[in-house]
């Protein structure tokens, strides 16, 4: 069998009328000049591979290239043969608009068979007093939001809670949410372009015309009471001598796990792909039968190892991410159900 290599990507910039220039200011991304980037996608599928024998090829091909062998089977099993997760870093310079994504039955019917989107963002710097929105301020009403929305009104039944750098937030689907200004963010989601914009303050674009909002579909998906819980509970994962673990987030769709790396830790790839982003630390991957390849990854970067890429050891210091699709009986995902019950 051919041996497999972690995929090392390139991410996609996005420029936004929200975005602006953290990304490069605090040492994530190298921005184009005169440019708000408002996202830096880790894992698109269309972002080039940047080492051998993938470089230059986009993440999409390889998903068609080795299959099963890149995804893993549990990874298919939830998602199908599609690359299933999306990472990216978020820079809200200005409040993006209020939003709410369908879950999976909903996109299946209305959006011809698209994924829906759950999604979770761990704050990694915060103004002082920087909010997001996150649900209702109290039971409210398809026809209550609805009237609000029409007399550019819905601030007035939203909550805003109050967010610094470390604080884990879980969006389930149907969740209606909105980043505010002065927030950085990493965000990792079913992969799915579905978005309903269901409120834009009144903002004008720069040509002077509103922002298509999806009111209608918007109202369909939406949960329309307060969020049993915001701010979620990480729980502690077993540690060593040279790192210590904690399951930030976890759900069907995925698993989002934070490693301080102090030295080395040894693992493996089974049943899903994963992601590594780096928060900070400069890390050395080995893989292959002996160990004997080799890999780095260095802070702001990402990149994914294939399902059937086998042991693994990470070296170095410092914060990274790792995430990916969960088994049903995923140690992680357990532990995290019982600290956060009724979320996951």
């Amino acid at each position: 069998m051919e041996t497999l290599h972690p995929i090392l990507l390139e991410a996609s910039l996005h420029e936004t009328i929200w975005g602006g220039r953290r990304l490069e200011e605090d040492g994530w991304k190298k921005l184009p000049p005169a440019k708000l980037i408002g996202e830096a996608w880790e894992t698109e599928v269309n972002t080039l591979a940047q080492n051998a024998p993938y470089t230059g090829k986009t993440l999409g091909q390889l998903v068609k290239e080795l299959g099963t062998s890149l995804l893993g089977p549990q990874a298919e099993a939830i998602f199908g043969p599609r690359f299933p997760l999306l990472a990216k870093f978020i820079d809200a310079h200005q409040k993006l608009s209020v939003q709410v994504h369908p879950d999976d039955s909903y996109a299946s019917q209305h959006e011809g068979g698209k994924l829906g989107k759950t999604e979770c963002w761990y704050i990694l710097a915060a103004e002082p007093g920087a909010t997001i929105v996150h649900g209702f301020a109290a039971p409210t009403s398809r026809s209550a939001v609805a009237a609000a929305i029409e007399k550019v009104q819905l601030e007035q039944l939203l909550h805003e809670e109050v967010v610094q750098a470390g604080d884990v937030i879980f969006v389930p689907a149907g969740t209606v949410h909105a980043i505010g200004a002065g927030i950085l963010l990493y965000e990792l989601q079913e992969y799915s372009d579905i978005t309903y914009r269901m409120y834009d303050y009144g903002r004008l674009t720069a040509e002077g015309r509103p922002r298509e909002l999806h009111v209608d579909r918007a109202l369909a998906v939406a949960r329309y009471e307060p969020s049993a819980r915001i701010k979620v509970r990480p729980v502690a994962l077993a540690a060593g001598p040279g790192y210590e673990e904690r399951c930030l987030v976890a759900c069907r769709y995925f698993v989002l796990r934070e490693l301080v790396l102090k030295g080395e830790v040894h693992d493996q790839v089974a049943g899903s792909c994963q992601i590594l982003s780096s928060l900070g630390a400069e890390v050395t991957i080995n893989y292959g039968p002996s160990l004997q390849h080799r890999l780095s990854l260095a802070r702001g970067q990402s990149m994914v190892l294939p399902a059937a890429l086998g042991p693994y050891r990470l070296a170095g210091h410092g914060l990274l991410l790792r995430s990916y699709v969960p088994a049903p009986d995923d140690a992680a995902w357990l532990a995290w159900k019982k600290a956060n019950a009724g979320l996951a």
